[in-house]
């Protein structure tokens, strides 16, 4: 069984950071690929970023590219999703993932595990 719990949401202003954090525990955390998405209110879920079993692979979303950063943690079996310059229309809430496989997937529905989530708000 693997369990994700995320911590590090919260409201911010405009341009603001945050950096939210996964726990993951359960078996075989290094050989899985884990992401990050989110979902908005009335939004359909909708993938943030991605990252293979030893980081080598990565992808981001258009909206988030260069100002979002995905890094994992092996030894500590921790995800972390760094976010900078935020914007209100980043407000959601954000759902860590992982996959029984250690390739990138970017739907939902290639993903086995998810988190509960965390907000985020982000005021103008």
């Amino acid at each position: 069984q693997v369990q994700l719990v995320e911590s590090g949401g919260g409201l911010v202003q405009a341009g603001g950071s945050l950096r939210l954090s996964c726990a993951v525990s359960g078996r075989s955390f290094s050989s899985r690929a884990v992401g990050w998405f989110r979902q908005a209110p009335g939004k359909e879920r909708e993938v943030v970023a991605a990252m293979s079993w030893n980081g080598d692979n990565t992808y981001y979303a258009a909206s988030v590219k260069g100002r979002f950063t995905i890094s994992r943690d092996n030894v500590g079996n921790k995800v972390y999703l760094q976010m900078i310059s935020l914007k209100p229309e980043d407000t959601a809430i954000y759902f860590c993932t992982a996959r029984d496989t250690p390739r990138i997937g970017v739907q939902d529905s290639e993903y086995d595990y998810w988190g509960q989530g965390t907000q985020v708000t982000v005021s103008s």
